[in-house]
């Protein structure tokens, strides 16, 4: 749908779709679960690129504008999985830079497809130990190889989530800030899936600003290694500004040695489970 007129007088559109990123609404899931207390969910889905990585790429490309490491023009290359491209995708569009992502050949085709309808240049890299479908930490490293390599032979600007402290700041001063206020009060407690670590991290630190005992709790599948706790090597998993150590303590929780935040993380072992009690005392 497109809609014209003849006024030019002052409106509410938004000059590009970097304007739309943030903000979105708080959907209250009351038919799936009627209590104790209330479940509600952030719809990052709404965002232009369709998950939260629009906003950390957001942050990351106008921080290295603002201080001149990204030149206007200039290629902006990145290693991704899907989502992280497509955000780069949609404010790389915006501000009038070429993407080149590069991407390990296991993951879905659809992925690629996507991200070269958005404009990106895609390069698919060969697998390392994984299988279709499954990709490694061995995997990601290649591909992270490759696209700084791309980088440096185009004379681009690499993106390294992994280490861009931006993308924590993203979370700490727009998602969480916008969970305290639509919802009115502090909350008792964020539940996260962890990819780079950026967002649980940011939103985690924003909550317990306001109310230290707010319950931070990350979510991985069965047997990750990261939540149970066990030492990894660096390019195996959030880069050294975030997670490259995770240490279990005895009170249950985890803690990361990074940089910028020192937060307890709520676990179980992998193995066991969610506790029966653990929601009644979340929500």
């Amino acid at each position: 749908m497109a809609i014209w007129a003849h006024s030019r007088r002052k409106t509410m559109f938004a000059s590009s779709a970097i304007d739309v990123i943030g903000n979105t609404p708080l959907i209250a899931l009351d038919r799936i679960y009627t209590g104790p207390g209330r479940i509600v969910a952030k719809a990052e889905f709404q965002l232009p690129g369709g998950s939260v990585k629009d906003r950390a790429a957001k942050a990351i490309l106008l921080a290295a504008r603002e201080d001149g490491r990204l030149k206007p023009g200039m290629p902006v290359v990145e290693m991704t999985s899907g989502n992280m491209g497509a955000g780069l995708a949609v404010v790389c569009a915006a501000l009038g830079h070429p993407l080149v992502v590069t991407m390990s050949a296991s993951n879905s085709p659809a992925r690629a497809r996507m991200l070269e309808g958005l404009g990106a240049e895609v390069h698919l890299i060969p697998q390392v130990d994984g299988s279709p479908g499954l990709v490694t930490g061995s995997d990601v490293e290649a591909a992270a190889r490759a696209a700084r390599v791309i980088a440096k032979e185009r004379n681009g600007f690499y993106i390294d989530q992994f280490n861009a402290a931006e993308g924590i700041m993203a979370h700490e001063t727009t998602t969480g800030p916008e969970i305290l206020e639509q919802y009115g009060r502090p909350v008792d407690g964020w539940v996260a899936a962890v990819g780079t670590g950026c967002t649980f991290m940011g939103v985690a630190k924003a909550l317990k600003q306001v109310n230290p005992a707010t319950i931070c709790a990350a979510v991985e599948p069965q047997n990750a290694r990261t939540l149970a706790g066990e030492p990894m090597h660096v390019v195996e998993l959030m880069g050294k500004h975030f997670m490259s150590h995770m240490v279990p303590f005895q009170s249950g929780a985890l803690q990361s040695n990074c940089d910028t935040s020192q937060l307890s993380l709520p676990y179980t072992e992998p193995t066991q489970g969610i506790p029966s009690d653990f929601f009644p005392s979340f929500w």
